[in-house]
């Protein structure tokens, strides 16, 4: 059964971030976020993006939902 690795995950929006040239703030502006934690949040494993923050953050690094998102099996 796959899960989603949020540690994992974490890291990896960082990495498309960077590529992206995007800063933290570029994707707090374009989310209509009122503070960048939730964004740390997610870059730190401790949560994920909402599913509607998911497909444009995607769209944003020029990437599919599924190449943001790590999964692992049990």
């Amino acid at each position: 059964m796959p899960v989603i690795d949020m540690a994992e995950t974490g890291k990896n929006i960082i990495r498309l971030r960077k590529n992206a040239g995007l800063s933290v703030k570029d994707i707090q502006a374009c989310l209509q976020l009122s503070t960048p934690n939730a964004i740390y949040k997610w870059q730190n494993g401790e949560s994920l993006p909402t599913l509607d923050n998911l497909v444009i953050l995607a769209e944003m690094l020029g990437v599919s939902i599924d190449e943001v998102i790590v999964t692992k099996r049990f």
